[in-house]
């Protein structure tokens, strides 16, 4: 699931996670940055609040990180084990934020993540596309604060939501395009029929 911020993305990797154990599926659902015990320290470290500054690469290596803990505990065993994994972000939320985002390029960040990873990629990418000041309200709806990469202005989401776009049309047989503002429901059930098709 990918997406910008606001965009949902926690509530569908939870439906779908959802959805496919009813079918009798072993599913994982995760999430990055965090996933592991070293993700979640590190997920603490990058968007809380109160850790001083944090320049962009420091930023873009402190996601790979993470990632390459997550790949290495907790998704290649389950998809060892035949388990479906849904994971809420993946690489090409740094590739939106940290290369578009924070302007440190978009195939440099995709290089140190593709290392990261040592290559895994997603058998489908869900994104759901929101504008930036419709994820604002929906984030900010009985939330106290946001965190560091919530609270940048408009602009920056901008900048990350055409950055998601353009990936998903250099690759449109490996992404899923949905317009966040969709009922719930409806996205549920459009994301299900996508991905039961890719299972055996």
């Amino acid at each position: 699931m990918e997406g910008g911020d606001g965009a949902g993305k926690s509530t569908q990797a939870q439906r779908l996670a959802a959805a496919l154990q009813e079918t009798g599926r072993t599913v994982l659902r995760t999430r990055e940055p965090g996933g592991t015990p070293v993700g979640e320290q590190l997920r603490a470290l990058v968007l809380d609040h109160g850790n001083g500054d944090i320049d962009a690469r420091t930023e873009a290596l402190i996601f790979a990180a993470s990632r390459a803990a997550h790949v290495q505990q907790v998704i290649e065993p389950a998809l060892a084990n035949g388990t479906v994994v849904v994971c809420d972000r993946y690489v090409d939320s740094s590739i939106a934020y940290q290369g578009a985002g924070r302007h440190l390029g978009t195939e440099s960040v995709r290089t140190l993540n593709e290392w990261a990873t040592g290559g895994l990629q997603p058998d489908l990418t869900v994104l759901l596309d929101v504008d930036p000041e419709r994820g604002r309200d929906r984030r900010t709806a009985g939330q106290a604060t946001e965190d560091r990469l919530e609270s940048e202005p408009d602009t920056f989401h901008q900048q990350i939501r055409l950055a998601f776009l353009e990936a998903a049309q250099a690759a449109p047989d490996r992404y899923l395009v949905l317009d966040a503002g969709r009922p719930v429901d409806e996205l549920a059930g459009t994301i299900l029929h996508r991905v039961e098709k890719l299972l055996p």
